[in-house]
């Protein structure tokens, strides 16, 4: 049976991924969903100072601590910036197979607000905010499916402004790991991930799937989702 370590996105928590957490380990499979500092079950801990290396080193230390090897790593949405730069500093063998659902698939040097110009180039507004918080961006805009959208927007934290503008650096670890997925969700265009989509389907040593719903894939389409993870597993 495989490994998983789900890693979830923006503003969420370990609780996003309940659902397909449960259909994982029913079927035999061990899941590490963790909640990543400052938000959620861990928002005491919640601080402007908090950024993108403080999330890399939460998913490194349950790596490390719980010793695990060749896992399925899943990023979602943000965390394709969080595990782009685990896989540089996982210790090898630690990352089997690394998926990005609906999510940034960054370059070198990178930041988040790179990515979420404005229609006409223009800068994200709230990459010159300095230390300040974020607030979530409703589950409505994300298209969540009607019967969730409140239990997200009250589950959704705000985030630190650093998380979103610390740059990335990145060596080709990511591009080394042997087992490369993105999924796409159909359902939601925005953020540019069809970008992303659109490149990854050019390249043969990438998997790609795309799923009929919005942007939180886990509780749109736990099924398809957990069918799709064990087939890259």
């Amino acid at each position: 049976m495989a490994t998983f370590v789900l890693v979830h996105g923006a503003w969420h928590g370990g609780w996003c991924w309940r659902r397909v957490a449960d259909r994982l380990t029913t079927k035999g499979h061990r899941v590490f969903a963790p909640t990543l500092t400052g938000l959620a079950d861990r928002s005491h801990m919640n601080s402007p100072r908090i950024n993108l290396d403080t999330h890399v080193r939460d998913v490194l230390g349950v790596l490390k601590w719980e010793a695990l090897r060749d896992v399925v790593l899943v990023g979602h949405s943000y965390a394709g910036m969080v595990i782009s730069a685990v896989a540089e500093k996982a210790a090898p063998g630690a990352i089997g197979s690394i998926v990005f659902l609906d999510a940034f698939l960054p370059e070198d040097r990178k930041a988040l607000f790179d990515y979420t110009s404005g229609p006409d180039g223009e800068p994200d507004p709230r990459a010159a905010e300095g230390e300040s918080m974020i607030p979530p961006i409703p589950a409505e805009v994300f298209n969540v499916n009607l019967a969730d959208r409140a239990w997200v927007d009250a589950q959704c934290t705000p985030q630190s402004q650093r998380c979103f503008s610390q740059r990335v650096r990145l060596t080709g670890a990511r591009e080394a790991i042997a087992k490369k997925t993105y999924i796409l969700a159909t359902g939601y265009p925005g953020l540019g991930f069809l970008a992303f989509a659109e490149r990854v389907k050019a390249d043969p040593s990438w998997r790609y799937y795309e799923v009929d719903c919005g942007h939180d894939v886990m509780l749109d389409a736990p099924e398809r989702l957990t069918e799709i993870l064990e087939e890259v597993a």
